[in-house]
Formats: structure tokens, C-alpha cells, sequence
């Protein structure tokens, strides 16, 4: 396997798994020639030690999401969507099997490697908008920026345009404390994706929002998803949003099944 390398990542190009056969799927309906994988599990295996011994999420794990797809993935709590989400993300370590996300093997990555992974390639929406009280929504979107090294008046400016574009203009001197839960969903969207991503996951991102503003926050997404050509991932209870994406999967027992977004 080829591993990727510290400058590679540190200049925003995507490694590439070589000659891997892992990474060439087999052309189907859902994936024909001209769509490539974007994210491509193989084999993938997590474990946990426990005090009444080892529990097993999934074994032999494999999926592949193919570049502009809107994928849901349903199951009931506790089947590891959340933990294969973050395997994605390179948030968690497999117990065995390979990732890979934008091109990039995500067990290669060395810890600093893989925050500029997730800084380059990845943006990530949690149930829970985890937002600093401290900063304003403006503080807050362009914080995975600064981090990057941009200067300030760089980040502001693009923290900026894309609270224009969830439609919080007139909201980016706001904290957290002074939103509503669906403004505060939407700034750590513009957050996720304020770095140019080309992978979107998303994390029951409308978990904790009644059934109107969980209407809104999702056409938001899918008007994001569509517009800026990402390639969406999306964990979710609500079967009428999983219904709106073009594929859906249930995890269950530790398997993937794909299954129509009719019948969910």
C-alpha cells in the first residue's frame, strides 16, 4: 500500500492508493464510468474491549460513494453509524480493513496528518453544532481557517460569504447564545464547509431541531450538496430526509444493505 505523504496532505493534494485493487470497484448502475469513488471502505473491521468482552460493530465492511452522490445511512442506535461516520472522517481508528476518503488512505495518516486532512478535505456536521459561546458566528466560521494559517482578514472575508450563503448575514456578530438552535445548525454548516471540502458528513445534523426548522436545515444541505458538487454522507433517524437523498443503506447487525429510499 502506498502511504501518503506529510507534504502532500500539507498542501492540500490528495495522496493516492496506487495500484491498490481495493480501489477499483467494479463499474455497476450505481457507479458507471465517469463517476469516481470518492470514499471507499474495504474489509472494514471495529472492535471494542469490553468488561463482559469483545464487542464487534461490523466485520468485513465494505462501501464505496461515488463523487456528487447524497448517501443516507439509517439503522437503529447503537449499530455504529456514528462510529463509521467518524472512520470516514478520519475521527476513529478501524481494528482492521482501509479507508479511504478524497483519494487518501486514512490509516497511513499520521495524527497531524490526518487534522489537516479533516482541515483539507472533509467538512463535518454534528447533531450538535458545538459552536465556541466565547466568539461570534463570524469568530466561529472562520476558525478551521485560521487554523490553516490564513490571516485574519482572509477568514473573515470567507467566513463572511458563506454566512451570506445560509443566509445569516445579518447574524455574524452574533454568539452562539443569541441563535436559535436551526441558526446555530447553520453556521456549523457554513463552518463545515467554509474550507472547500469535497466530502460532506453529516451527523443526525438535524437531531435536535423540531420538524420545521429541520425542514429548513436540510434543504439547506441539499442545496449546499448540490451547488458546491460535494459528495454528502449522511447519518439520520428522520426516514422522510433519508428518503430525499439519491441512495439510502441500513446498518444493521454489522452489514450495510442498500435498501430503497421508498421503503425506509
Amino acid at each position: 500500500m502506498n502511504s501518503v505523504s506529510a507534504s502532500a496532505i500539507q498542501a492540500g493534494q490528495p495522496g493516492t492508493p496506487g495500484s491498490n485493487p481495493a480501489w477499483q470497484p467494479a463499474a455497476s448502475p450505481l457507479h458507471p464510468p465517469g463517476h469516481p469513488i470518492v470514499v471507499s471502505v474495504r474489509s472494514l473491521r471495529k472492535e471494542y474491549l469490553t468488561g463482559r468482552g469483545r464487542l464487534v460493530l461490523f466485520d468485513d465492511l465494505d462501501l464505496d460513494v461515488a463523487e456528487g452522490e447524497m448517501l443516507a445511512i439509517v439503522g437503529q442506535s447503537g449499530a455504529g453509524k456514528s462510529t463509521l461516520l467518524h472512520m470516514l472522517g478520519a475521527l476513529d481508528t478501524p481494528s482492521g480493513g482501509d479507508v479511504y476518503c478524497a483519494s487518501i488512505q486514512l490509516r497511513s495518516l499520521s495524527p497531524r496528518q490526518a487534522a489537516s486532512f479533516r482541515n483539507r478535505e472533509v467538512g463535518y456536521v454534528w447533531q450538535f453544532h458545538y459552536l465556541l459561546p466565547e466568539f461570534t458566528a463570524l469568530e466561529n466560521v472562520a476558525m478551521p481557517l485560521l487554523a490553516r494559517g490564513e490571516t485574519k482578514a482572509e477568514a473573515f472575508r470567507s467566513a463572511e460569504q458563506w454566512l451570506n450563503e445560509v443566509e445569516l448575514g445579518d447574524r455574524v456578530g452574533h454568539r452562539a447564545g443569541e441563535l436559535s438552535g436551526g441558526e446555530q445548525q447553520r453556521v456549523s454548516l457554513a463552518r463545515a464547509l467554509v474550507t472547500g471540502p469535497r466530502v460532506l458528513l453529516a451527523d443526525e445534523p438535524t437531531g435536535d431541531l423540531d420538524n420545521r426548522t429541520a425542514e429548513m436545515v436540510f434543504s439547506l444541505i441539499e442545496r449546499m450538496h448540490t451547488t458546491h458538487h460535494l459528495t454528502s454522507v449522511i447519518v439520520t433517524h428522520n426516514t422522510a430526509l433519508a428518503r430525499r437523498c439519491g441512495r439510502v443503506m441500513r446498518l444493521e447487525k454489522g452489514r450495510l444493505e442498500e435498501v430503497s429510499p421508498q421503503v425506509v
